[in-house]
């Protein structure tokens, strides 16, 4: 089965990233600069579009924040790790890879693949099993950024850390017992950041395989930050670094 995407922002991501999109539906009487340019960008790309009466429309995307327009896409491919790695090999490039271990909000998931584009992560690791998945919620919270990120699934993040460290990275997690300040390690190296659960933070046998433990400075009464918050100061520490 396909997916939904919802929101003008991401459907405009969407099109312009030329990910493979069967149909775009828009609320028959919207108007505006943005719908004029998915209608615009639908031409270019062959994507067929039609105006759908209101109770028709409702009835497509129950329950969905939809902005008065959706589109249906097959369904997503995952990237493969291993080329991800192979690419990064070809290139010279210093890999910067982000692992969310176990997060299960949409928006944070979301907001944090969001945050990963903007700063040059390379791939966005997530498990396969007890977490939140791509879906239009998510796709929408990223602001497109899902179109544009490659993201993995895997099975064991414990095993994907061994063979990250094999490939040359250096594992650094976020949890409020680490022994350094997020900003002290080396991110100029190949490094992959593991930012956990909402209420748990990492799970201990992923944060045994970590080389860093490192926490964010709290200096109010709340005893945490919210994860996507988290991995934004660290995704940025480490581009703070290289740049």
């Amino acid at each position: 089965m396909g997916q939904m995407l919802t929101g003008r922002k991401p459907i405009i991501e969407a099109l312009k990233s030329g990910k493979p999109i069967e149909r775009i539906g828009i609320l028959q009487g919207i108007r505006g600069g943005v719908i004029e340019e998915i209608r615009r960008l639908a031409e270019q790309h062959g994507v067929p579009l039609a105006e759908i009466d209101r109770q028709s429309f409702r009835q497509m995307a129950v329950d969905a924040t939809t902005q008065g327009v959706i589109a249906f896409t097959p369904t997503r491919p995952t990237a493969d790790l291993e080329l991800v790695l192979s690419s990064l090999a070809e290139r010279h490039a210093t890999g910067f890879l982000l692992i969310l271990d176990q997060i299960e909000d949409p928006q944070n998931l979301g907001a944090l693949v969001r945050t990963a584009e903007c700063a040059g992560v390379h791939c966005v690791i997530i498990p396969k099993h007890h977490a939140a998945s791509i879906t239009a919620t998510v796709v929408k919270a990223s602001a497109g950024a899902t179109e544009h990120m490659p993201i993995t699934e895997v099975t064991n993040v414990v095993a994907t850390v061994e063979r990250l460290k094999e490939a040359g990275f250096w594992i650094v997690g976020l949890a409020s017992e680490g022994e350094k300040t997020y900003n002290e390690p080396n991110y100029t190296v190949p490094v992959a950041l593991v930012v956990g659960n909402e209420g748990h933070g990492i799970r201990r046998l992923v944060k045994e395989h970590c080389d860093h433990l490192v926490r964010i400075p709290l200096f109010g009464k709340v005893g945490s930050l919210n994860a996507s918050v988290a991995g934004a100061l660290a995704m940025y520490e480490v581009l703070r670094q290289r740049k």
